[in-house]
């Protein structure tokens, strides 16, 4: 059985990390950070990121998945006000938009990875016959679920169900804001391969830093807390594991702290 957590204690150890964080003491915040791990090995808060991101810590191959079900499920309610109104992020209508530009579509089967509240769905209800949609977050599934734009909805990993799926194989995946929550990126290249039919598209979006910046790293921790990979990497890892780029597009993903923050959008087909 699972230990349970103290978490009157987990919260007073968290906060205190934070503050002194914040502060710029930066040796008692991650002195703070090792006792709310002791607390919370799952790392429902984060901390493996957080330290990562402080330089403190190994980068972890991925963002925990207690963190990133814990961290979208309290902010489902405001996700898309947060994202789309504060943030600019329009992804999903970029997907659209490319799509119909490189004259690709309509589709049979459509796979939405990490769906979120269903903004890319919603995008792409006309251009596909049937949408599955899937995310770690119980709550923002029921979200997306209002919208009416997926034909199933799974609350799922993106990598367990890529290994385990028994709905494909599709024509189309989409994966929107996910690659910043994954550092390596075989797993989720590997798992698209093996759920597209011959010649399927992958659809993806990143956050990307040049190969000077990342100091030769395929990918790292940013202090905000995602992870931003190299363009050569992802090149690299896609067609090693059998997929053409149709189209690499430099966008912005969103905007950080009133700042646009680079990315690609990328388009694959499966050779």
């Amino acid at each position: 059985m699972a230990k349970k957590i103290d978490e009157e204690a987990l919260a007073e150890a968290y906060n205190r990390a934070l503050a002194l964080e914040k502060s710029g003491n930066v040796d008692a915040a991650v002195a703070a950070y090792g006792e709310v791990l002791a607390l919370d090995p799952e790392d429902h808060g984060g901390v493996a990121v957080r330290l990562a991101a402080l330089g403190r810590g190994d980068t972890p191959p991925k963002a925990p998945e207690a963190y990133v079900e814990t961290l979208f499920d309290q902010h489902a309610e405001a996700f898309e006000d947060i994202l789309v109104e504060q943030l600019g992020y329009c992804v999903p209508v970029m997907v659209r938009q490319r799509l119909q530009e490189l004259k690709l579509g309509p589709f049979g089967k459509l796979l939405d990875l990490g769906c979120g509240t269903g903004l890319t769905g919603a995008a792409l209800r006309d251009m596909a016959d049937d949408i599955t949609g899937l995310d770690l977050s119980e709550n923002m599934v029921a979200i997306a679920d209002e919208k009416e734009a997926y034909d199933t909805l799974y609350v799922a990993e993106v990598e367990d169900y890529l290994e385990d799926n028994d709905d494909g194989p599709f024509d189309i995946i989409t994966a929107t804001d996910v690659v910043p929550y994954l550092g390596g990126l075989e797993a989720l290249f590997f798992g698209a391969a093996e759920n597209l039919n011959p010649g399927g598209l992958f659809i993806f979006s990143a956050e990307t830093r040049g190969e000077d910046e990342l100091q030769g790293e395929p990918y790292r921790i940013y202090p905000f807390h995602r992870f931003v990979h190299s363009p050569a990497y992802i090149r690299e890892r896609l067609q090693a594991t059998g997929f053409e780029i149709v189209e690499m597009l430099d966008i912005n993903v969103r905007m950080q702290e009133g700042e646009p923050s680079p990315g690609i959008l990328v388009t694959a087909r499966l050779a």
